[in-house]
């Protein structure tokens, strides 16, 4: 178990404590995709959806969902995070729509959940404006593609770029 930051020595759960750590300037960016049949792209392309605009909808979830981090996922630390961005693409090519997060802040602790996060529920937003267009979607490739800062140093998802 030794290998899990957020289990202690007798196997439980627990918070880890930073307050030993340096402050750091920490940035993590992370992507998600949602693939889509054409028509129901071409809707979120024209901005022809009866919802409205779909990306800006999904940037200020993703931007919101960031911030809330530590209340989804029960071992965050609640961060002052500095930056967020939420950046969508159409893909007409692999009929799907990119999404790439980037989370900022100084601090003792990473922020790699948070643009996971950010890039999660962004994604679940384009489905949730969109399944009356298309039940079938899907969320894919959810993945860290970088992070830099603290202890562990400088880290690039080559798999994913």
């Amino acid at each position: 178990m030794s290998g899990f930051s957020h289990i202690d020595q007798q196997g439980r759960a627990n918070m880890v404590d930073v307050s030993d750590k340096q402050s750091t300037v920490r940035v993590a960016r992370a992507q998600a995709f949602v693939v889509m049949n054409e028509q129901t792209l071409d809707a979120i392309i024209q901005g022809h959806h009866h919802k409205g605009d779909v990306f800006a909808t999904a940037r200020i979830a993703g931007i919101q969902a960031a911030k809330q981090t530590s209340s989804l996922i029960p071992l965050c630390h609640p961060l002052m995070l500095t930056k967020v961005s939420v950046e969508l693409s159409a893909e007409p090519e692999h009929h799907r729509v990119r999404i790439e997060t980037m989370a900022k802040l100084t601090g003792k602790t990473g922020v790699e959940m948070e643009a996971l996060t950010a890039a999660s529920v962004a994604a679940l937003t384009i489905y949730d404006m969109c399944k009356a267009l298309q039940r079938d979607m899907r969320i894919e490739g959810v993945c860290l593609l970088e992070k830099e800062g603290g202890r562990s140093g400088h880290y690039i998802n080559q798999e994913a770029q």
